[in-house]
């Protein structure tokens, strides 16, 4: 096996990854991040491609089940009411998401001190602040300052339309003295493209990152991290394009895979001092998994509402149901997001899903009767942390590599369940002020699981958890975890904006510290 050197890996180059090795390019070492995805080129993302409807239905679908890439690996959801969806590919999941980028709440970060509810983080929202901001920065992030929702945001972009639809939206929200606000995104107005320009982690940080010279290896699947008698990181075994075995030593390590590729290589690199997994003496390694179970809520409109156009994603929010009150029967809250509606591929497909198409002469009419009339509200759940929400390595199942696919398992709380229920309730209220002639109305969304958090939880003592508040493993103090496997809890928004916040702050510890990690694992 052909033996590689690095002075600091990061393992993913997605959001937190990226961030990471934009960060830590300025210091005069060598600097590698392994990715098992492609290098894509940016003219075939989906959202810059004129066939880019049916490219969402195939290259480019968020289900890796449905991909079947070479770079995807499987994952049984069988035992789950809701499925994965990521990417792997340099960039990652940012090469598929809509680019809707709220922070968390200051609230979020203490769920169990304030709500009884959850656990919470080691640091709080003004430790964060700094590094949202930076982030925001780097991103490009548009909106409007002044949301009575958040502590004060500032150097944002232009704001992005609403739309006709989100105009009508927003009036049905004030008739019921609602919270509402225009989206943060992380994409800029365009007059060439309607649906926006929408960076990734690619143009914001690696492309910065591999001129500051920091070495980018696509088609690189990690297999397995090696540790040292003395319970030191010693580097990794991958595979490459080819399939060939390697081995790449480092002085650190950064895991930066998402919630379940992270614990997937840690449980796959399980040794005689870590039986069930690295770092995972403590036995919380693939438990408290969350995914923030999703509500859909459309309704439908006697005129054409232009709702298909503009960036896609969230053009306003709502944070009215937010925080605990006392008269719900439930703990935490939900952010309601206005989305775009589908395209005309889009509206066929799920027209033919519910038995709504007439084929025929009546074909076209029963596909612009719903095409551009109607409005789709998400219901974004706080997800809490439960033991028995987990992910286990399928040994049934395996990657190109040989490597053993993922098993979900995963069930909705009565406290979400709670949630759900009244912000479904909610939503058919706002649509029917807005004046929809029909509404439909299911939750949770099957392919949805697209936040993926809390699965190597953070935390003070190495018996109940696996890394400490800068994500460094308690056993293993060259390994750092800056993904959201460490979030103890999930909020009740997008994730993206805290995910590359967090491991700025990371990466920050790990440059104030270098010379004492190094030394340490020399």
């Amino acid at each position: 096996m052909k033996k590689e050197r690095t002075d600091i890996l990061i393992i993913g180059a997605g959001a937190s990854g990226a961030a990471s090795a934009w960060n830590l390019s300025k210091l005069n070492l060598k600097v590698t991040c392994l990715e098992q995805g492609p290098l894509i080129n940016k003219k075939e993302y989906s959202f810059n491609n004129k066939d880019r409807e049916i490219n969402k239905l195939k290259k480019f679908n968020i289900d890796p089940n449905q991909r079947k890439l070479n770079s995807d690996y499987p994952i049984n959801s069988d035992n789950s009411p809701i499925s994965i969806a990521n990417y792997n590919a340099v960039g990652g999941s940012t090469l598929v998401y809509s680019g809707h980028y709220p922070r968390f709440h200051p609230s979020d970060f203490k769920t169990k001190k304030n709500d009884k509810i959850g656990s919470d983080w080691l640091f709080n929202y003004y430790d964060l602040e700094k590094y949202y901001n930076l982030n925001d920065k780097m991103v490009g992030v548009s909106g409007v300052a002044g949301d009575p929702a958040y502590p004060k945001i500032d150097n944002l972009l232009p704001p992005l339309d609403i739309g006709y639809s989100g105009g009508l939206i927003a009036k049905a929200f004030n008739k019921l003295g609602w919270h509402w606000w225009p989206s943060y995104a992380a994409v800029k107005k365009s007059k060439k493209f309607k649906k926006g320009i929408r960076p990734t982690a690619v143009e914001i940080y690696l492309n910065k990152a591999a001129r500051n010279g920091v070495v980018i290896k696509p088609n690189s699947r990690v297999l397995k991290i090696k540790v040292s008698k003395n319970k030191i990181a010693t580097g990794v075994v991958y595979s490459n394009k080819k399939n060939e075995k390697k081995f790449l030593e480092a002085s650190l390590i950064l895991l930066a895979s998402n919630g379940i590729g992270s614990p997937r290589i840690l449980l796959n690199s399980k040794n005689k001092d870590f039986p069930n997994g690295l770092a995972n003496n403590s036995g919380q390694l693939g438990k408290n998994l969350m995914l923030h179970p999703l509500g859909f809520v459309e309704g439908q409109f006697d005129s054409f509402l232009e709702s298909n156009e503009g960036p896609e994603g969230c053009s306003i929010y709502s944070h009215q149901f937010y925080e605990t009150k006392k008269n719900r029967n439930f703990k935490r809250g939900y952010t309601l997001q206005l989305l775009k509606s589908p395209g005309p591929i889009e509206s066929f497909h799920y027209l033919k899903k519910f038995n709504k198409i007439k084929f025929g002469n009546s074909f076209f009419k029963s596909l612009f009767d719903y095409f551009g009339r109607t409005i789709p509200i998400a219901i974004i759940c706080e997800d809490t942390p439960n033991k028995n929400n987990n992910i286990q390595l399928d040994y049934a199942s395996k990657d190109s590599s040989g490597m053993p696919g993922i098993k979900i398992n995963y069930k909705l709380s009565e406290n979400t369940k709670k949630m759900l229920s009244h912000g479904i309730n909610q939503c058919k209220k706002l649509l029917k002020t807005a004046g929809a002639k029909s509404i439909i109305a299911f939750g949770p969304v099957k392919n949805t699981g697209w936040h993926l958090v809390g699965t190597a939880k953070m935390g003070t003592n190495k018996k109940n958890s696996v890394v400490n508040k800068f994500g460094q493993c308690h056993e293993i103090k060259n390994l750092f975890i800056i993904d959201s496997s460490i979030f103890p809890s999930s909020s009740g928004v997008n994730i993206a904006s805290t995910v590359q916040a967090v491991s700025l702050m990371i990466s920050d510890y790990i440059k104030k510290n270098l010379k004492e990690l190094i030394k340490k694992n020399a």
